[in-house]
């Protein structure tokens, strides 16, 4: 039987329905996606962070340099970024960049898929969809977003991903700590320990809602929402992040109201090298460090880069103090310096005195040699010639002046001319029991005048050396404050004590006459008798005394006229050898750096105070007893005297005056010759304070002592940073007396031991003058 043959059945053709295409669509797109995420997560659009670099995030960490009371006097930094502990941040900080930027921050893993689906189908009109830590990674990981929307797009890939890698190795609160600490609000403050100490002057802990409101606009656009350029802008801004805040319940609607109708308020403190408070310390600090860093490199054997490395330089600065020392400097200065513009209308070389037309040039072409301008001229290879030429031409500057820098224009010549008409002044205080440097003023502006004189800057001393000649006197030969001796003219002749020639100083008033016991001739700064005591104790004893001091001799002349001051020396050996005899005769070694740690807290330097036992206890408290009466008879009575000249140099020049202080205080003014150099050394028990004041030149001084007298040009600083310092009871400097000895033979009272002794009218047998 045949078979029935069967025909072949036609293939059903497949039909695309619109559903079915719908869905193949979506399936490629997230196919897709997905791919192009499994490309990127295995490096082939561009390679991704290891896991060593999500677990430290490559970035510059400002060195800090912190007071003693804990304040931040400045930094040294590339990116000035300072990172902060979660628990350093306000409450109503994190609720408002939660708020505004990403409310389900607590409820993703890095990618919020809600608002990507918001953000795909609005196409961003109803807000974006970049969460917290894809921003992070963005900065992190993202050195520049692309301006090619495909290659943006790859980027914003591969921030999803390192998004994902930071919610699995942090914390949320890990994660919003590292953004705040990452995030650039400009003018020099990265992160936000940096925006709320330059915006606000505070520490982030110390915001208010407002402030904290604020911060968090800026990061939509720092550059748009700048303070400082778009006040408006930058309110309103802050209106929207408190309208947010009330929107999810972090604060009332009342508040919100209240906080909104507020002014915008800031107060922008810069912390550039040339701003803030400490400006010579930090200097000073910075020189420390780049001589630290070099000869205690790390255990791999690179050295710590002060600029990125996030050091913790602790110091003994008192900001506080340091701020009386820096408002008493200006006041005084800014005071004087108007007598002195006064008293040089009329003379023809100013701000110059008693010198050639030829000294001058000479003063002016050191000075051109040595300016900045010099310098970066030679180093473009210009020409001497060039250079010269380049002086004499006219430019708009800004300049120095008390009332604040103004522009003008005159040529680089003139204006170094002009700059040398200002008197300077530094000013170092010390705690002389431990060597803790208190305060350190080393000039009266250091963004225009650079040179620091208390470190780097010598001048002669003048009067305030006469202490270590009687401190030796006393030392070696026991004499006693009581002690007289005669007030008459005195030689010491040419061939002895190293004299070339007849040395016959005269005293400053041009009085003599009768006898005076050593108390009353210190306090008077007679030269004579200081004359007669080197000669009878030698040079090489005095020399040998400042040298276990802490003074560096090797430029000192050996010389009997060092007894008044001749050795250039620096204020910082002045107020170290000074603190000797506060301390009972034991030197300390002046100490500004006390402690450095590296960014995770390890201690990498501690300070250990240099000593020296260099006098008695009993002829320290002698000198002391010869200091305090300078301060109560002598050329610094004036801390003391209540009456108030209505002209004159008081009424003119001695700023804050009357002081009426009334607590022990030793001490002893300094003038040298010409008036060019004032100084005054006071002491209380716990406190030394130094002050120097004069022109850049020693030919810039005023004409007459008066004036230029170190009672009338460095005292008032002294007394306006101790009266200062005196009405901050917390800083707990002294009033009391100086610490006397148990046992002490020499006398130190005159009145009483003119009543044992009777007085006496010729010097003792024992000294030979």
């Amino acid at each position: 039987m045949a078979k029935k043959q069967t025909t072949p059945q036609k293939k059903k053709k497949r039909t695309y329905t619109p559903t079915r295409i719908f869905w193949l669509f979506i399936f490629s797109g997230i196919g897709a996606v997905l791919l192009l995420f499994l490309l990127a997560s295995f490096g082939v659009f561009g390679s991704l962070p290891d896991e060593t670099s999500l677990e430290n995030p490559e970035k510059n960490l400002a060195t800090e340099i912190i007071a003693v009371d804990g304040k931040v006097l400045g930094k040294f930094y590339k990116e000035n970024r300072t990172p902060v502990l979660f628990e350093e941040l306000p409450d109503h900080l994190i609720k408002a960049l939660i708020a505004t930027e990403d409310i389900r921050f607590y409820d993703h893993s890095g990618i919020d898929m809600r608002g990507t689906l918001r953000a795909a189908v609005f196409l961003g009109s109803k807000g974006g969809a970049s969460t917290i830590s894809q921003q992070l990674a963005k900065q992190l990981f993202t050195d520049q977003a692309s301006k090619n929307k495909i290659e943006r797009g790859l980027q914003k890939i591969k921030e999803w991903i390192i998004a994902t890698r930071l919610e699995r190795r942090y914390t949320k609160d890990e994660i919003l700590t590292m953004y705040f600490n990452e995030y650039d609000f400009l003018n020099q403050a990265i992160g936000i320990e940096s925006a709320s100490n330059i915006y606000f002057d505070k520490p982030p802990s110390a915001l208010n809602t407002s402030e904290s409101a604020m911060l968090v606009g800026m990061f939509k656009n720092s550059s748009l929402y700048n303070p400082l350029r778009n006040p408006e802008g930058v309110k309103n801004r802050r209106n929207v992040v408190l309208a947010q805040m009330a929107k999810y319940d972090f604060i009332s609607g009342q508040v919100k109201d209240s906080l909104q109708a507020l002014p915008l308020e800031f107060s922008y403190t810069p912390q550039g090298h040339v701003e803030g408070i400490a400006t010579y310390f930090r200097e000073y600090a910075r020189a420390f460090m780049a001589d630290w860093t070099k000869n205690h490199p790390r255990s791999d054997g690179t050295n710590f880069n002060i600029y990125r490395d996030g050091l913790k330089v602790y110091t003994t600065i008192d900001s506080r103090m340091q701020t009386y020392a820096e408002e008493s400097m200006d006041a005084h200065i800014a005071n004087l310096q108007k007598e002195f513009n006064k008293q040089n209308k009329k003379n023809k070389i100013t701000p110059f005195r008693d010198v050639t037309e030829e000294e001058i040039e000479k003063i002016m072409n050191n000075a051109i040699r040595r300016s900045e301008r010099w310098r970066i001229m030679s180093d473009r290879g210009k020409s001497e010639e060039e250079i010269r030429a380049s002086f004499n031409k006219k430019a708009k500057m800004r300049v120095f002046s008390w009332a604040g820098d103004k522009d003008t224009i005159m040529t680089p010549r003139d204006s170094i001319r002009y700059y040398k008409r200002y008197l300077q002044g530094s000013l170092m205080s010390m705690e002389p029991q431990t060597g803790e440097v208190r305060a350190y003023v080393g000039g009266i502006n250091y963004k225009h005048f650079k040179y620091d004189m208390v470190t780097t800057g010598r001048r002669q001393i003048g009067s305030t050396f006469k202490p270590f000649v009687y401190a030796t006197v006393i030392d070696q030969m026991h004499m006693s404050p009581c002690d007289t001796l005669p007030n008459t003219p005195y030689c010491i002749p040419a061939g002895k004590r190293g004299n070339t020639k007849d040395w016959c100083p005269k005293n400053a008033s041009g009085n003599y006459g009768g006898m005076l016991t050593l108390k009353e001739a210190l306090a008077k700064s007679i030269n004579t008798i200081t004359a007669r005591l080197i000669d009878r104790v030698g040079v090489e004893p005095v020399i040998e005394l400042v040298g276990k001091m802490g003074v560096e001799t090797k430029n000192i002349v050996p010389v009997p006229s060092l007894a008044l001051g001749t050795a250039d020396l620096s204020l910082y050996e002045m107020v170290g050898a000074y603190s000797t005899f506060a301390n009972e005769g034991v030197y300390v070694k002046p100490t500004l750096i006390s402690r450095i740690e590296d960014k995770n807290g390890t201690v990498l330097y501690q300070n250990t105070p240099e000593t020296k036992d260099v006098i008695s206890s009993e002829t320290a408290y002698v000198t002391v007893s010869l200091l305090e009466g300078v301060t109560q008879s002598g050329s610094g009575a004036r801390l003391r005297r209540t009456w108030v000249a209505k002209n004159g140099v008081y009424a003119n020049a001695v700023t804050g005056y009357p002081y009426v202080f009334k607590n022990p205080i030793a001490g002893k003014t300094g003038t040298t010759q010409n008036n060019s150099d004032g100084w005054f050394m006071g002491m209380v028990p716990n406190l030394v304070t130094g002050v120097w004041v004069g022109g850049e030149d020693r030919s810039v001084h005023f004409s007459s002592t008066a004036y230029g007298q170190g009672a009338t040009m460095a005292l008032p600083v002294w007394a306006l940073y101790m009266k200062k310092c005196y009405a901050n009871k917390e800083l707990g400097v002294s009033e009391g007396e100086f610490k006397k000895p148990e046992k002490i033979e020499i006398a130190t009272d005159c009145d009483k031991w003119k009543d044992e002794n009777g007085p006496t009218d010729e010097v003792p047998d024992e000294f030979d003058f």
